[in-house]
């Protein structure tokens, strides 16, 4: 695949110094007709910039939830939740949508790209709800699209693309606003083995070129072309381990 980022060795990104995010003693439960349900309990959690973190578990485990609270989608019942320098906890839900926009990008299972709106243009609404100057946001768009390799693809609507590189434009989008944390949810759960590679190996060339990459699938076998698996059992961090791939680099 021909995909052209500017990646840099990750020996050389700052993995040890502050975390890019951090939560401590995390929880998050609902109420249902049968009482309380802890879908998260007790999470502490450190990742460092330009890390590739797969969290993995059974469906029910708590990997959604633990997305979206990560990402201010969802709020935590307990604990404190860091994000590139600022606690998300305190936001209200209109600072909590501006800040998301400048810092996160989220890649989902089914693509989410708008039908009416051209592979550009959806790239270029994020960089509109952000105030990105009107006469570069199509340049933007552009480069994004090069580097996940669909650049001739700009000016089609979704439904003319593969699911492929319908989920390359996805991640496109998500890399709109240059935010330093990527997450993506299942994001080959719709993809052949060969198109699931590849969209893997696009993730590795961001966190090479310093994104902090998280993301949350049922296969173990994809989490381990990450650098670290986190495995999460009944809402808890059941393992948290070097997968083998980061391992046999060393």
């Amino acid at each position: 695949m021909n995909v052209q980022l500017a990646a840099r060795s990750s020996a050389a990104l700052p993995h040890r110094g502050a975390p890019i995010i951090s939560l401590r003693d995390v929880g998050k439960s609902y109420e249902t007709p049968a009482g309380s349900f802890a879908a998260l309990t007790g999470i502490d959690l450190d990742m460092r910039r330009g890390e590739f973190v797969a969290i993995i578990g059974k469906s029910g485990s708590g990997k959604s939830t633990l997305i979206n609270v990560l990402t201010g989608i969802d709020r935590p019942s307990a604990g404190h939740i860091l994000v590139a320098g600022e606690q998300i906890g305190p936001k209200t839900e209109s600072q909590l949508a501006g800040w998301r926009g400048r810092n996160v990008g989220i890649v989902f299972q089914f693509f989410q790209l708008l039908p009416t709106l051209t592979v550009a243009e959806n790239i270029m609404l994020p960089m509109d709800l952000c105030g990105t100057h009107a006469g570069r946001r199509r340049e933007r768009a552009l480069e994004l699209l090069s580097q996940v390799g669909i650049g001739e693809q700009a000016d089609k609507f979704p439904s003319a693309l593969s699911g492929g590189q319908q989920q390359r434009a996805a991640i496109a989008r998500a890399l709109a606003n240059d935010p330093p944390l990527l997450v993506a949810d299942e994001p080959t759960g719709n993809l052949d083995t060969k198109t699931s590679d590849e969209v893997m190996t696009l993730f590795r060339g961001l966190a090479g070129a310093g994104t902090t990459v998280v993301i949350v699938t049922h296969e173990r076998d994809i989490g381990a072309i990450a650098d670290r698996m986190i495995t999460l059992r009944d809402g808890r961090i059941e393992s948290d381990v070097a997968s083998p791939r980061s391992l046999g680099s060393e």
